[in-house]
């Protein structure tokens, strides 16, 4: 079974006689392989439209008389997390007894807790094997781009400047760099004023930038946005140059 949403491609395959399989594309999960009856096709199907969406999962699954180890179906069905978002360019491939977890994760401290975890989920005799990479070449490329610069916009609005502009034109430029990767635009205030408010003026900002890469062209599916006010700034707002520095626009590769 392959699973992928926006941001990770996963393949979990089951495999043997008892093969289940589902890739993931730039969008939906494709779940495909063979199971034994309706009802270990049902439990796992329920579990990718509780991670994923329904509307995110196409199910591919067939049905023939196949032996499967015992507890499979309820092996299958705990290790499909949401946790599984957490990995990028993965892969999940069951085999009888023995899980197979491999992709990237965007920072080394986490490769030991998802390990644990995954690991956690399943009784002996069945095995997870992790083998995980670290996600840190597309979001450089992103990060050198911006170079720590602030996307600028009028003061008080979400109408970006010619100076914001400008570095949103070589975003769209590392973007398409990255361009089988997903990204999310996150926009960010300093602590003055209504905190309701900055955080709806975040947003705005946020969805602007979005609005201007998608008329560079780089792919409205790839984008997402999120705004959230002054909750974490990166410098003391207490000083001029600290609140500058918090009004800031941020690009994370998922």
């Amino acid at each position: 079974m392959n699973l992928k949403n926006r941001t990770i491609y996963k393949n979990i395959i089951l495999a043997c006689s008892f093969l289940s399989s589902a890739l993931l594309y730039a969008q939906p999960v494709i779940v495909e392989g063979v199971v034994a009856n309706q009802t270990s096709k049902q439990a796992i199907l329920q579990k990718l439209y509780a991670v994923y969406g329904q509307d995110q999962v196409v199910d591919k699954i067939q049905i023939r008389p196949v032996a499967t180890p015992q507890a499979w179906d309820n092996t299958v069905a705990r290790v499909i997390t949401p946790d599984l978002k957490k990995i990028t360019a993965g892969k999940l491939t069951v085999k009888g007894t023995q899980v197979e977890l491999t992709g990237k994760l965007m920072n080394p401290t986490e490769i030991q807790p998802v390990t644990s975890m995954f690991q956690s989920l399943v009784l002996p005799p069945y095995r997870v094997n992790t083998s995980f990479t670290i996600n840190q070449s597309e979001q450089k490329i992103v990060d050198d781009a911006l170079k720590d610069r602030i996307v600028e916009f009028e003061s008080g609005s979400a109408i970006l400047t010619p100076t914001g502009t400008k570095i949103l034109d070589e975003m769209a430029v590392a973007l398409n760099k990255v361009r089988d990767k997903n990204v999310k635009i996150i926009g960010h205030t300093d602590s003055s004023g209504d905190a309701k408010k900055n955080v709806a003026l975040s947003l705005a900002r946020a969805e602007a930038v979005k609005t201007y890469l998608i008329q560079k062209e780089i792919v409205a599916g790839r984008l997402s946005t999120a705004g959230l006010g002054s909750e974490k700034p990166v410098a003391d707002n207490a000083s001029i140059e600290g609140r500058k520095k918090n009004r800031r626009i941020e690009f994370e590769v998922l």
